[in-house]
């Protein structure tokens, strides 16, 4: 917001009364009358589809327990920088499946047509493979889950990785965490098994020497700064559509982005 000449207002969850002395949907209906958005990142979908029941104006999820999808914006963007467009375009996953970013990079396979494989713990709800299914019937794109990182792995364009260590997760259960995430690393040997020209994603905070190896994340495949940085550059690109529309619409459009 300051890049593109607005202000920011941060109102913590950790230290106010949302949801507890004033119900979020009344600070959905205040913050309608103040300001001329609202980005939420909350631990819960209902918090962030009661906000967006009530408000005015734009509400944006910048995280919940279901979904990411701002990351998402950014990750594509990173694809389409490095990679090119989706046609034919094969997606490994590893990691925890049962989580946010899992679930919206099904989403996002399946709204744009390419191909991913999860592969890794957790179980992934009905009600997404129900929603991603449906997307891909229309898309033609294929997702499914794999046992294996190595079926997984075979002939992929991009592989991509997630903490093991969610939001909320007890200091006791990291190691056994560890121990059952473990065949899901990406390391040296399960980037050799993926196209030679495949790239790395990571959305970060990153642990090197648990959902990766060092020398993956710092080696020349890994495009996580770049990843990191279209954060930046996704997230104004979506203000600017939301809250300028018509500037938005004077933008470059996206078929005249350069492909590195």
């Amino acid at each position: 917001m300051h890049q593109l000449g607005g202000m920011a207002l941060f109102y913590s969850i950790g230290d106010s009364p949302l949801g507890a002395k004033e119900s979020i949907e009344d600070t959905g209906r205040v913050l309608s009358r103040m300001c001329q958005g609202i980005t939420a990142r909350v631990l819960s979908r209902q918090s962030v589809r009661a906000l967006a029941k009530v408000s005015s104006i734009p509400v944006i999820n910048a995280l919940d327990d279901y979904a990411h999808p701002m990351q998402m914006l950014a990750d594509l963007q990173t694809i389409i920088e490095h990679k090119g467009m989706m046609e034919g375009f094969e997606m490994a996953y590893f990691g925890d499946v049962e989580n946010n970013v899992t679930y919206d990079l099904m989403r996002l396979a399946a709204v744009m047509g390419f191909n991913l494989r999860v592969a890794g713990v957790g179980t992934i709800e009905n009600k997404v493979w129900t929603e991603v299914n449906e997307l891909s019937s229309k898309s033609g794109s294929e997702v499914k889950r794999c046992e294996t990182a190595q079926e997984a792995v075979f002939g992929v364009d991009v592989i991509y990785t997630d903490s093991w260590m969610s939001y909320g997760i007890p200091k006791d259960e990291e190691a056994k965490r560890k121990e059952l995430f473990m065949p899901f690393q990406v390391n040296s040997d399960l980037m050799k098994l993926a196209k030679p020209d495949c790239i790395f994603m990571n959305c970060l905070p990153a642990a090197r020497g648990m959902e990766q190896t060092a020398e993956v994340i710092d080696g020349p495949q890994s495009v996580v700064f770049d990843q990191a940085e279209n954060r930046l550059h996704a997230q104004k690109a979506m203000l600017v559509y939301l809250l300028a529309p018509q500037r938005f619409r004077n933008i470059v459009s996206v078929d005249q982005l350069p492909v590195k």
